[in-house]
C-alpha cells in the first residue's frame, strides 16, 4: 500500500483476509515522499500507486481521500491532511473547521476516498463515500484525522465514538475497501 499513513493502513488492514499480506511503504523499503500535486482524489490516489509500482514492479494500490463540506465550497477537499497547513496537524484541522462553520446551519458533509490499484500492470480506480455533517465539537476518542466531528447519515455518534469494526462497514474507506477486495475475488475466481 503506497501509504505512510499508519491510521489507514491498519483500519484496512482490519478489513482484508488473511490470505491478503499488505505491506507499507516503510515495510518495502521505500521511504520518499510523494508529492501528492494532483487537483481530485483521484489523481492523487494514482500518483502515488503509480510511483510505488514504478519503484517495486508489483501489485500495489494507494487511496487518497478527505472531507467535503457543502457550506464551504468542498473543503477541505484534496488538501484534507493539510488544511490548517502544511504541517498536517489534525488538532489545528479539526479547529479550522470548527471555527469556519461557527455560524453555518448548513453542517452537510461528506468523506470520500479513492483506492487506485496497479494490478497486473493495469490501472483500476475504486470509490467510497460517506454522507454525513459535522458535529458542533470534537466527540470520541478513536480513529483520526476528522472523525471526531463526523457524523455519518443514519447515526447519532461520530466516526471517532465508533470501533474500527463499526466505522469500517459504514465508512467511506471500508466502502472503497469492499469494491477492491470484490475486485480481487473476481481476478482469484476468474484465473
Amino acid at each position: 500500500m503506497a501509504s505512510a499513513n499508519e491510521h489507514k493502513i491498519q483500519e484496512i488492514r482490519s478489513q482484508l483476509p488473511t490470505e491478503i499480506s499488505l505491506i507499507s511503504m516503510s515495510e518495502a523499503g521505500f521511504y520518499d515522499e510523494i508529492e501528492e500535486n494532483g487537483e481530485t482524489f483521484q489523481q492523487n490516489a494514482l500518483i502515488k500507486a503509480r510511483a510505488i509500482h514504478v519503484q517495486t514492479l508489483q501489485n500495489c494500490f494507494a487511496e487518497d481521500s478527505g472531507l467535503e463540506i457543502d457550506s464551504l465550497n468542498g473543503e477541505p477537499g484534496v488538501r484534507s491532511a493539510r488544511y490548517s497547513a502544511d504541517h498536517k496537524s489534525s488538532l489545528d484541522n479539526l479547529q479550522l473547521v470548527l471555527y469556519k462553520l461557527s455560524n453555518q446551519k448548513n453542517r452537510k458533509a461528506r468523506f470520500k476516498t479513492v483506492i487506485a490499484l496497479i494490478y497486473n500492470s493495469k490501472e483500476y480506480v475504486f470509490e467510497g463515500v460517506a454522507e454525513g455533517e459535522i458535529a458542533y465539537s470534537i466527540t470520541g476518542i478513536s480513529g483520526f484525522g476528522y472523525d471526531p466531528i463526523f457524523i455519518p447519515e443514519m447515526s447519532n455518534q461520530t466516526f471517532a465514538q465508533m470501533t474500527t469494526a463499526e466505522k469500517n462497514q459504514i465508512s467511506h474507506r471500508g466502502k472503497a475497501v469492499k469494491q477492491l477486495l470484490n475486485f480481487l475475488n473476481l481476478q482469484q475466481n476468474s484465473a
